[in-house]
């Protein structure tokens, strides 16, 4: 019995890592069409008895803003091209705050953990949930590098009630297209990262 719980397991663990690897394979080069946060709100929708309609529009990097990639970069994780996708200053300053606190109230997540996050997980407070980020950051760190992670989390970030990605933002909220957000709206859209929906 041991060795058969044994051999399930270690059959389980590497069923988990190679369709992991696959997947974020396939991700260096497919665009990211739906995440696990889409399907969240869309449930969350249905169970109020309404019916959300998401507006996501993928947009190569080249046509998207200067503005508004270094206004998210700055507001989210000014060292974004320094780390290799961890920052520990700010995940310690995060776990002493959540200590004090005596819950989870701050995650101290680069752009390269919340790319990892809204991608391949579910959006959960607890620890368990940021291991299984960390160990997606490491993987999209190696084979997708920075561009493409800046490039998916542009696209897939949550920007307002059902509007996923920078491109759907320009044009839900000002009209125009990713490209020519200017400066202030750029701005605009990274101060409401916090907190997109109320925001």
């Amino acid at each position: 019995m041991v060795r058969r719980f044994v051999n399930l397991c270690t059959l389980c663990a590497a069923i988990f890592f190679a369709s992991s690897i696959a997947m974020v394979i396939i991700y260096r080069f497919a665009p990211v069409k739906c995440t696990p946060l889409m399907m969240i709100r869309k449930a969350e929708a249905f169970s109020q008895g309404e019916q959300l309609v998401l507006k996501h529009e993928w947009v190569p990097i080249e046509r998207i803003s200067p503005d508004v990639i270094s206004a998210i970069i700055e507001a989210e994780d000014s060292h974004f091209y320094e780390h290799g996708g961890f920052s520990c200053e700010d995940m310690l300053e995060a776990f002493y705050r959540n200590k004090r606190m005596g819950r989870i109230v701050a995650g101290g997540s680069t752009i390269s953990q919340q790319t990892a996050k809204n991608v391949f997980c579910v959006p959960a407070r607890t620890y368990t949930r940021k291991l299984v980020e960390a160990y997606f950051t490491l993987l999209i760190e190696l084979f997708w590098g920075k561009e493409r992670i800046l490039e998916v989390y542009l696209n897939v970030i949550e920007l307002g009630d059902g509007i996923f990605g920078v491109e759907s933002a320009a044009q839900e909220y000002y009209a125009t297209s990713a490209w020519r957000l200017d400066a202030r709206q750029s701005s605009l859209i990274a101060v409401s990262l916090p907190n997109p929906r109320g925001r």
